[in-house]
């Protein structure tokens, strides 16, 4: 990847509806090498898809917590079941397994308090292995950013 592959990716990151005209005017490429670019990122995995931004008030979503998990056990199959559980879960809309105090750090999208004390009963509680959970309420987002490239 060079230069010129960065600012095409940072012209899609900015916007993905935009033309092939528009990214090769942004970039200094006619709109042909633009989308042949493009294409090779995408045969490579460089670019995964591309996706719309919700708005997740808009949508009901007022809430997001962040949730810290402990599990009783660290078998491969304990996190397995655990992952697969977690992903039928739409409320979860990010999980990372993380070193330090907890094991998983979960981001969930709730209308309100109560919808989250709903997803805790019926949902999360019920998922066998979970030793100890610690929640937060993000109470503002300072910062929501696309990747770095370096351009």
């Amino acid at each position: 990847m060079d230069t010129l592959d960065k600012k095409i990716l940072a012209a899609l990151q900015a916007n993905a509806r935009a033309s092939l005209q528009e990214i090769g005017a942004a970039v200094g490429l006619s709109a042909s090498p633009c989308w042949t670019r493009i294409k090779k990122m995408e045969e490579m995995g460089v670019i995964e898809g591309y996706t719309v931004r919700l708005n997740p008030q808009a949508l009901g979503l007022a809430d997001s917590v962040l949730v810290m998990v402990t599990l009783d056990s660290h078998s491969d199959n304990t996190l397995e079941k655990f992952g697969e559980v977690l992903a039928t879960i739409p409320e979860v809309v990010e999980a990372h397994l993380v070193s330090g105090e907890y094991d998983y750090l979960l981001r969930v999208v709730v209308k309100d308090t109560r919808d989250y004390e709903r997803l805790l009963r019926e949902k999360l509680y019920k998922i066998k292995g979970i030793r100890h959970s610690q929640s937060c309420f993000v109470l503002r987002t300072l910062k929501r950013a696309e990747l770095p490239l370096g351009v």
